[in-house]
């Protein structure tokens, strides 16, 4: 189902309200210690940690983050630092953001209400735009200019990399359609090997929003933003992420409404 007829309307005054990205953790390793406290023992899940996945082409695990209502984390069970570790790009290496994809359900049960597809994002930000090394998949509601700006453009997109015609948050990201309705392709590896190559990976961020309708049928638009310290981009791709999910809460409105 579309959310344009009841979105559109309200997108601009949603988006000047969405929450900026809470503030870290204290210690770059709080996330590694709470998957050895909560999702590693054998007493199984506890705590923050909702399910672990010991299956060999998964070894993720998924904990409910401590900033905002809706917003869950995709790990994996085992140390690994974050997009610039070259394990993620062997072959046979677990598709973490296609666990994350599935994950979005959590989301849509803490807000108690459907979740559309266009709505629901992943976000894996690079090493200067994170405070922790272990890594950590973002999964959350897209801010609601950002959902404006790829209604907006998508139909320019293609399935090969190219320029989002607009700056997102005053940044500029790559962008690529992917079709399908599960995330088979690994984000990962599109970035990797169709557009920074494995050296460069720890200066990117990626991110991947559900689209209705790629290609004649549900698929994804892949984000990808690069760091560059003269515009001051630290490629957080979680930047584009709204941990109130104003677009489907509508606390964006009633923030303005009190203002």
């Amino acid at each position: 189902m579309s959310l344009r007829p009841l979105l559109l309307p309200s997108l601009l005054l949603l988006s000047a309200c969405a929450s900026a990205p809470a503030p870290p953790p204290a210690h770059s390793d709080a996330l590694w210690r709470l998957i050895e406290r909560d999702c590693r023992g054998s007493e199984g899940p506890r705590g923050d940690c909702l399910r672990v996945e010991t299956a060999a082409d998964r070894r993720d695990v998924l904990v409910k983050d401590a900033h905002g209502d809706y917003q869950f984390l995709l790990m994996p069970l085992d140390k690994v630092s974050g997009i610039e570790n070259r394990s993620l790009y062997r072959r046979g290496a677990p598709n973490y953001f296609a666990s994350a994809w599935q994950a979005r359900r959590h989301t849509e049960q803490a807000l108690g209400q459907p979740l559309p597809r266009e709505v629901a994002s992943l976000a894996l930000n690079s090493p200067h735009g994170r405070s922790q090394h272990q890594l950590h998949i973002h999964v959350d509601c897209l801010r609601a200019d950002v959902l404006q700006a790829l209604d907006a453009h998508a139909g320019s997109l293609g399935t090969q990399w190219a320029p989002l015609p607009v700056p997102l948050r005053g940044h500029q990201y790559q962008a690529r359609l992917l079709p399908g309705a599960a995330l088979t392709a690994n984000p990962l590896n599109l970035l990797a090997y169709e557009l920074s190559g494995v050296d460069d990976v720890g200066q990117w961020s990626l991110v991947v929003a559900g689209r209705d309708s790629v290609q004649g049928g549900p698929g994804f638009v892949v984000l990808a933003t690069r760091v560059d310290t003269a515009s001051g981009n630290e490629a957080s791709g979680e930047e584009l992420q709204d941990h109130a999910c104003s677009v489907l809460t509508g606390a964006g409105a009633a923030l303005e409404r009190v203002r």
